[in-house]
């Protein structure tokens, strides 16, 4: 890449994450650039820098000081970040991600250096595009927002989420190449109910209780319209919200804007990949699973959608797809006798007697797969997880709960009370177990599998919806990569090392996906695969010139 010379000059180039080099700008550059004098004599190129990262990455002794460390690199020069990032993303996403995130979010008013993103609050009302123009990047194509209230399985930490959009944001950039200039992470800073947060004088929001009712919707829709005015290219993510408002706005806004709320469809998409894995295990297909959900919010409601979905694209009839997935919520089994079920849950209200206890519910209907999606951490207890290996011959356990502390089981628990038979997934990476001389290496069922080429395939095309069916596909394309060594040791997903080539491979059937249905603004380039890879950032120097 040339780069004609900058209008940025000096210490303002430095200053600038996105054009800042550090030590390897040239002897050449360094005069051009009016930059002599104001770095060390010795020019460094990227792969020395990235040993020197590394070096001091692994040098901290803690999770969290990591993760602030490459924050701080993130803030100053964001090819190095990104460069560190792809080339050793197994030890680099548990960091900038689940589970280290988690805990970041929770001391956000204690790490806090310097401001990322946009917050909004109430008293924005009126003058929301207005806040949005002061960001400085024009063309944006991605955003990612919350407002706090379910922040993984943590619970409301107010404006204390913003970690999470930032951290989204570089896994769409790291995994899919979306360019970070392109990325904008934001934050409704509505309030927080959580009173610990409100008395913390270090919280950074508004130490308010949450905004409720017509107020916190008026909110909402004036923010999603400013984006259509001030970013009219952009996909609009919605993040971490409370079920009730997660399960609205999507229903909202999803055949209205370009939108999608991840943590009920992008968990939808890598469940249903990692059980057309588990099927290729076990050999019974999908279309003969029985599913039992632990938890019946927007993760487990959203991955039985998307079931129901795949199969009726199989040819099953709707109300029986519907029935081969069945809940556990807080109050027991979900039927349809049930009287305080809220409306996500009533599509999944069968015909049952009541029941109270998992291990029942497990008893009584004989699931072939258990999903864990509950926020609940050591549910799936021994009795629980040897009840599904008495029950099946390779039992389907997914513990997908975030961050690693919330886990319904460990890896190592799944394959030992199940003598090495569980197939078995988590949200939160787990390392290899080894038992009876055999060693397993779990699959990480975890949305950075879906979301970044669900990202590509969208902003490849200037696509003005995100459809259904796009995550269908994603699920069916993530799938296909699982190679026979995978499914051997195993993992129900591909090795991290290939998610370029994943994100790639979804961005294609996305693309497809758009220009079928007409939602593609881009005109269709006449070589679409070849496009879709050279929309990927890569996070190589520019040569000033």
């Amino acid at each position: 890449m040339s780069t004609s010379l900058l209008a940025k000059r000096g210490a303002d180039l430095l200053h600038d994450p996105l054009l800042n080099k550090g030590t390897a700008f040239t002897d050449t550059e360094r005069d051009q650039l009016g930059l002599r004098g104001l770095l060390p004599p010795r020019v460094f190129p990227q792969d020395q820098q990235v040993a020197r990262v590394l070096e001091s990455f692994r040098r901290k002794t803690t999770d969290l000081e990591k993760y602030i460390y490459l924050i701080s690199l993130q803030e100053r020069n964001e090819s190095l970040f990104y460069r560190v990032v792809l080339d050793h993303l197994p030890e680099m996403m548990p960091i900038i991600y689940t589970p280290t995130v988690g805990l970041a979010c929770q001391k956000w008013g204690y790490i806090f250096r310097r401001s990322r993103g946009i917050y909004l609050t109430a008293a924005d009302r009126g003058r929301i595009a207005k806040v949005l123009r002061n960001w400085p990047h024009a063309d944006v194509r991605m955003i990612v927002v919350t407002d706090g209230e379910r922040i993984l399985g943590l619970g409301d930490l107010g404006a204390n989420g913003m970690g999470i959009p930032v951290g989204k944001l570089a896994l769409y950039t790291g995994c899919a190449g979306i360019h970070p200039a392109q990325c904008l992470p934001i934050m409704l800073d509505v309030g927080t109910d959580n009173r610990e947060l409100r008395e913390d004088p270090f919280y950074i929001g508004t130490p308010v209780p949450r905004l409720r009712g017509p107020a916190y919707d008026q909110l909402v829709e004036e923010f999603v319209q400013a984006v259509q005015v001030v970013f009219p290219h952009a996909c609009l993510q919605f993040e971490d919200f409370g079920n009730a408002n997660a399960f609205a706005l999507l229903h909202r806004y999803q055949d209205k804007v370009c939108t999608f709320n991840d943590d009920i469809q992008g968990t939808a998409g890598v469940t249903l990949a990692g059980l057309y894995s588990a099927a290729r295990l076990s050999g019974r297909p999908l279309k003969d699973l029985r599913i039992l959900f632990y938890g019946a919010g927007e993760a487990g409601i959203g991955i039985g959608d998307l079931i129901v979905d795949a199969l009726v694209a199989e040819g099953v009839p709707l109300e029986a797809a519907r029935r081969q997935c069945w809940f556990v919520d807080s109050k027991g089994l979900v039927v349809k006798s049930r009287t305080d079920l809220v409306d996500h849950k009533l599509r999944f209200a069968h015909d049952h007697a009541p029941v109270k206890e998992l291990g029942a519910a497990i008893e009584a209907l004989k699931p072939h797969a258990l999903i864990g999606v509950s926020g609940q951490a050591a549910t799936f207890t021994e009795p629980v997880v040897r009840l599904m290996g008495r029950l099946n011959e390779r039992p389907i356990v997914f513990a997908l709960s975030n961050p690693t502390s919330k886990s319904e089981c460990s890896a190592e628990q799944a394959y030992t009370w199940t003598d090495g038979r569980a197939i078995f997934a988590s949200g939160s990476p787990f390392p290899p177990c080894t038992l009876a001389g055999r060693t397993y290496v779990s699959g990480q069922g975890n949305n950075s599998y879906i979301f970044p080429g669900v990202g590509l395939g969208v902003v490849a095309t200037q696509s003005s919806r995100v459809t259904n069916e796009m995550f269908l596909v994603a699920a069916r394309e993530l799938a296909k990569l699982v190679t026979p060594e995978d499914l051997a040791i195993g993992r129900v997903y591909p090795a991290l090392t290939r998610i370029r080539e994943v994100s790639a491979a979804i961005a294609l059937g996305v693309a497809e996906i758009a220009y079928a249905s007409g939602v593609a603004r881009q005109p269709r380039p006449a070589d679409l695969p070849a496009y879709i890879k050279a929309q990927m950032y890569q996070p190589d120097y520019p040569d000033y010139k």
